[in-house]
């Protein structure tokens, strides 16, 4: 029970990476507000959850005000406050010949101001708990591809976000640490696949290139990393910027097979 009677925040918790990080609280004998945007989809992560260990509030992270909301509906449920997992994230293409202002303003409202408008309106719950805060990243933080040029831009921001705030308020016990995931096998990344022309059996054909293991990560595997940076056994640490993915990410030269 790594988790036991914390109270943690999970955006984007009704699906994929989030609905992982909200089961396996759970199972480390935590509470969770799950917040997402499907309602049917929340409901039944709720409902397998139990109603005692979780609760749901749908909210659009676009709308500044849903930061005040989440944090009013998480308190309500269980009183308190002792973490937030920044997970909700919008995915799309655009490149410099394709983005638009209203493209660019949307990504960054959900993936960089949500985030910390949320942990603004969080942080005196925060404080009064020694509590800390996980954002989910991605390796695209580093420079990104050439086809997610906003949601890249987005995840340097919020990894310059995370680094911040943890020097800032070091001395306030206020943890913010930050994870830059890699590729990962949730449905919604399988049904993107498919929607692009993918064959139904592409997870199984992923070049060795980016799955050197042979296959993808899976939810549940971010989610056990989670629970190391949500737990006490990772205090004092603040700051750190951790890579998961299956080789190393900056200054990477794959490997290239001998000509035959």
């Amino acid at each position: 029970m790594r988790l036991k009677d914390k109270v943690v925040i999970v955006t984007g918790g009704t699906s994929g990476i989030g609905r992982a990080i909200a089961e396996r609280t759970v199972a480390e004998g935590g509470r969770v507000l799950v917040h997402g945007i499907e309602r049917a989809d929340g409901e039944a992560v709720v409902a397998k959850l139990g109603a005692a260990h979780a609760a749901l509030h749908l909210d659009d992270l676009g709308d500044p005000a849903s930061a005040g909301r989440i944090v009013a509906a998480a308190l309500a449920a269980f009183r308190k406050i002792d973490a937030v997992v920044n997970n909700a994230a919008i995915v799309a293409r655009s490149s410099l010949a394709t983005t638009t202002a209203e493209f660019f303003d949307r990504m960054i409202a959900v993936n960089l101001r949500g985030p910390l408008l949320l942990i603004q309106a969080a942080f005196p719950h925060l404080k009064a708990t020694e509590g800390c805060v996980v954002n989910i990243g991605s390796i695209n933080a580093h420079s990104g591809q050439a086809n997610l040029l906003d949601y890249s831009l987005s995840k340097g921001g919020l990894q310059t976000l995370s680094r911040n705030l943890a020097n800032a308020h070091g001395t306030d016990r206020v943890r913010v640490n930050h994870l830059n995931v890699g590729w990962v096998l949730t449905d919604r990344e399988y049904a993107h696949q498919i929607e692009h022309g993918m064959p139904a059996d592409w997870p199984q054909q992923v070049p060795a290139q980016f799955a050197p293991s042979g296959r993808l990560i899976r939810p549940e595997e971010i989610a056990s990393a989670v629970v190391y940076w949500l737990g006490d056994e990772s205090r004092p640490v603040s700051g750190a910027v951790v890579e998961l993915e299956q080789f190393s990410v900056i200054g990477r030269n794959p490997n290239k097979s001998s000509a035959k």
